[in-house]
């Protein structure tokens, strides 16, 4: 019998849907999804299942998700091991009672639990209570679920002691793996890099608002997200900041590549593939204080590490000069190389076989 790898859906080039793509390809192991978005870079070479259930309506979408991957997923009694990953698909392990079931936990949700508070106050009050409804609907079946799995493993050791403190779980850690083959160093022209999707805890708004005050440092947003109109408007065209909007790994590349160094703000971020794809492009990481990139930056030999404010922001683009961080190269790769591909396949086969 096949093994399969289920992921609650493809929209955005996000490191949870490299690493399923990754896992699915290298291992021999087929591939299951709630959606997959148009835009997203091509995975037909995967055996695939996908329970088409895409939705652009916030909250109906995770609905839908969620009643999917709870009754759509008979096919999984065709494998012996089923690798789950997200908020949603570990509900389908009511429809693999036989076989072996391993979680990938890159955040228990997120929603529910540490940021519960954060999402409920950006609705508005009439429309809380339905958020509300639907976490006191999820968070039980997700639980049970987690509970059933033979095997729980964390993306980082930040995410392990998240998945013991709200569901008092023990975890193995396996990092996600770094494309250290294809993110090199390609030179360094005149401008810093933002990565983080625009989405309300990857903090690009304060990221933007510094660079509105250093018109003389150039900044490259290279992502896409729900905030985007919004980002855009705060930007108010301003000519040294730039929105690229999602690229392809290509360009994504190039521009890791070029830059001087990278920002990534996230608020407790759970690991953060993309700083350690700049350190394998040889570039220094401004990173906040916080989260799984306290895993992966080192103080002053890969990046900075800085607490999330204008102030601490602005100093550090300051100090982070073109020299500077040339300095930092050298360091950068090495520490990205303790990340990369092979280690993390070798580990999720040892688990997995």
């Amino acid at each position: 019998m096949k093994n399969i790898v289920l992921h609650d859906y493809f929209e955005s080039l996000d490191g949870s849907s490299k690493l399923v793509s990754i896992l699915a390809r290298e291992l021999d192991m087929e591939l299951g999804y709630g959606f997959v978005s148009n835009e997203h870079p091509s995975i037909a070479d995967l055996t695939q299942h996908s329970l088409n259930t895409y939705s652009a309506i916030p909250l109906w979408r995770q609905i839908k998700l969620t009643r999917a991957f709870t009754n759509r997923t008979k096919f999984l009694e065709n494998y012996a091991t089923v690798v789950y990953g997200g908020a949603y698909s570990p509900l389908a392990i009511k429809n693999h009672p036989n076989g072996r079931n391993i979680f990938y936990c890159h955040t228990p949700p997120r929603v529910v639990y540490d940021q519960k508070e954060f999402y409920l106050n950006r609705l508005p009050t009439p429309l809380r209570p339905l958020l509300q409804a639907f976490i006191n609907y999820l968070q039980p079946r997700y639980e049970n679920a987690i509970a059933e799995m033979d095997v729980i493993i964390a993306n980082s050791e930040n995410i392990s002691k998240r998945i013991q403190h709200y569901l008092g779980k023990q975890s193995i850690v396996i990092y996600p793996p770094c494309d250290t083959q294809n993110f090199t160093w390609q030179g360094q022209e005149d401008y810093y890099l933002s990565t983080g999707r625009l989405d309300p805890l990857k903090r690009i708004d304060l990221i933007i608002q510094a660079f509105l005050k250093m018109p003389d440092k150039k900044l490259v947003i290279t992502s896409g997200g729900k905030e985007l109109p919004k980002l855009q408007k705060l930007a108010n065209q301003a000519p040294n900041i730039y929105f690229t909007g999602w690229v392809d790994d290509k360009k994504l590349i190039e521009l890791m590549g070029k830059a001087i160094a990278t920002l990534y703000l996230a608020k407790e971020e759970d690991f953060g593939i993309s700083p350690l794809e700049s350190m394998a492009a040889g570039k220094p990481v401004i990173g906040a204080a916080e989260g799984g990139l306290l895993e992966t930056i080192i103080p002053a030999k890969t990046g900075f590490l800085i607490e999330a404010s204008l102030v601490a922001i602005r100093q550090a683009v300051i100090d982070m000069t073109p020299q500077r961080a040339l300095d930092m190269r050298n360091d950068c790769e090495i520490q990205a190389k303790r990340f990369r591909t092979e280690i993390f396949l070798q580990k999720m086969r040892e688990v997995i076989i």
